[in-house]
């Protein structure tokens, strides 16, 4: 039997991601405009009233004079707020001579860039006057279709459905590196299955599909040696973009370019061609950075809310036309009609199991059901009945009946003594899995093994002396 994927997908914020990065990487980061004001509007609010009350102050703060901004019911927000500061690097704490006390200084680098960014200044950070007009432009209308339909190509692939479209192996790599998919094996012919996390990804909106996928697209080009600095910055720099307004690709480095390609297939980016000297981020890209984090669940296609119908006797009706939403009822029910706007499915036993079998919970499969329940449904309380709810756990329950563990068999005892004399030290190990006392049986675990042996064998050596 397959062991089970019990697994908790997990997102960070821009913040968490941030602080998990070296303090040289965040100072080469900070030279940006754009990543200094995007890392300021993630702060928490007192940190940012610290930061403008420094900005323009270059002496050192000490940690008394920053503790008389508060009151003393605000300790806790204070304590935050400098937590916060000092995890972005964004203060630097260091000691007075004497070890007394200790300073915070505003970094060098944020300050000089976010004035940058608040008050003017520098270089423009990027301009397609010298292209001229563009005659291929994009509006909303079109920049949105576009996004959603390459995003949706994504998640064709994720959910197994046979669509015409296809992805790049970079970013078939890219979900099998995120655990989003994993690689299995039939008959000698290899294929990729959705997992329990990528079925926990489908139930994430469109936002934080995005935001949780560009993470670990990032921790991918930082694996392969990319320039992760430039990436970002870049990441940051659509982010402050405007749809329908267009970005040169000139005077970009290799691996931004690469990366932009990659964004293109995601549709976070719109090039009418490869060599296209400009290019148009759509609304995933600009909203990516102000939706940092996995917080809501939904229905991958939201444009789909509210179309199944979960009936007592395992029925399921879907009224969609989306092929999307066709892949994932498929993934635990079994298809019995089709037509053009509606598609009848039943949960059975088997397919419940086979669920199970692939990682995808119980509670997900409700939770889904729930997530996109017809506005019919949503009359009655509870929301699926109980009923139905209880016969998919009841299914599900039935694969985690047995678990299995590797263990060594002992027996052959001599004697009884020597028998209890083992099991005794295999218990006090917490090795012990079963034991049969009457037939001087004993099981350990394969990890006590050696352990357990040794022992034995001190033990005949010190009995025959």
């Amino acid at each position: 039997m397959n062991s089970i994927e019990r697994v908790k997908l997990e997102c960070k914020d821009l913040h968490d991601y941030l602080c998990s990065l070296p303090p040289v990487l965040l100072d080469s980061l900070y030279e940006h405009p754009a990543t200094c004001m995007a890392v300021f509007r993630e702060l928490p609010e007192l940190a940012k009233y610290y930061v403008m009350r420094v900005l323009f102050v270059e002496q050192p703060i000490t940690k008394a004079a920053a503790l008389s901004w508060i009151t003393n019911d605000a300790k806790q927000d204070h304590t935050n707020a400098i937590k916060a500061l000092c995890d972005l690097h964004v203060w630097n704490e260091s000691q007075l001579q004497g070890g007394l006390s200790s300073t915070f200084t505003l970094s060098s680098v944020f300050r000089r860039n976010l004035k940058k960014a608040l008050l003017g200044g520098g270089e423009a950070w990027s301009s397609t006057e010298h292209l001229g007009p563009d005659k291929y432009v994009k509006d909303e209308t079109a920049l949105e279709k576009y996004a959603a339909e390459r995003w949706e190509v994504l998640l064709h692939y994720l959910v197994g459905s046979e669509s015409t479209a296809v992805i790049s192996q970079d970013l078939k790599d890219l979900l099998l590196q995120s655990r989003l998919m994993r690689q299995g094996e039939e008959n000698g012919r290899s294929y990729s299955i959705i997992t329990a996390k990528g079925f926990q990804f489908l139930l994430l909106d469109t936002a934080s599909q995005v935001w949780f996928f560009v993470l670990e697209y990032l921790n991918w080009v930082r694996d392969r040696g990319m320039n992760l600095v430039s990436i970002l910055r870049f990441l940051f720099e659509l982010s402050f973009s405007s749809v329908g307004k267009d970005l040169p690709t000139d005077g970009r480095d290799e691996h931004v370019l690469q990366c932009l390609q990659h964004f293109r297939e995601m549709g976070l980016v719109m090039q009418r061609k490869r060599k296209s000297r400009r290019f148009y981020p759509t609304h995933l890209a600009i909203n990516l950075v102000n939706k940092t984090g996995a917080g809501s669940s939904s229905s991958a296609a939201s444009g789909n809310k509210g179309f199944i119908i979960a009936e007592t006797n395992s029925r399921v009706y879907a009224y969609t036309e989306s092929e999307l939403q066709y892949a994932i009822l498929s993934l635990f029910c079994e298809m019995i009609y089709r037509f053009p706007n509606v598609c009848v499915l039943q949960l059975t036993r088997e397919s419940v199991q086979t669920a199970v079998v692939n990682g995808i919970t119980a509670d997900q499969i409700l939770h889904y059901i729930k997530a996109n329940a017809h506005a019919d449904m949503l009359k009655h309380d509870p929301v699926i009945p109980p009923t139905l709810a209880d016969q998919i756990r009841l299914w599900a329950m039935e694969r985690d009946r047995l678990s299995f563990r590797e263990g060594v068999l002992y027996n052959q005892f001599l004697t009884q003594s020597d028998y209890e004399v083992l099991r005794n030290y295999a218990k006090d190990l917490g090795a012990l899995i079963w034991e049969n006392a009457i037939k001087r049986n004993m099981i350990v675990t394969r990890e006590a093994h050696d352990q357990v042996k040794k022992f034995w064998k001190r033990y005949k050596k010190d009995s025959e002396t």
